[in-house]
């Protein structure tokens, strides 16, 4: 049986890596993840404003605690160059216990600086 934690991780895409890195940067220096990592470009295919639409994005993906969530989903809607961003929160349900520790951690302002 996996363990429970309350460690979250979160994904993004932003339309350019200078966008995505901006965001990921705002987020890790706000404390509102421990980590962000920027991928890509990944190839996009979705439906908006009533066309199938297909663009090059770069992914944040971000790990959290889960009481940070609400903040940090207010804060990328805020600072996000999209209308409607994707905000997928999936729970973390298991790892490695130092790393998801240093998660909850960071989010609370007690890491090493």
């Amino acid at each position: 049986m996996a363990e429970r934690t309350d460690v979250v991780r979160v994904e993004t895409t932003v339309d350019d890596r200078e966008g995505a890195e901006r965001v990921a940067g705002l987020i890790v220096e706000n404390r509102l993840a421990a980590c962000a990592q920027v991928s890509g470009p990944i190839r996009s295919f979705y439906r908006w404003e009533g066309a199938v639409q297909s663009d090059e994005e770069w992914m944040v993906v971000i790990k959290t605690s889960a009481d940070r969530l609400d903040d940090l989903v207010a804060h990328v809607v805020e600072v996000h160059p999209y209308d409607v961003p994707e905000i997928v929160a999936v729970p973390v349900i298991g790892g490695n216990p130092s790393y998801l520790a240093w998660v909850e951690d960071e989010t609370r302002g007690g890491g090493a600086e």
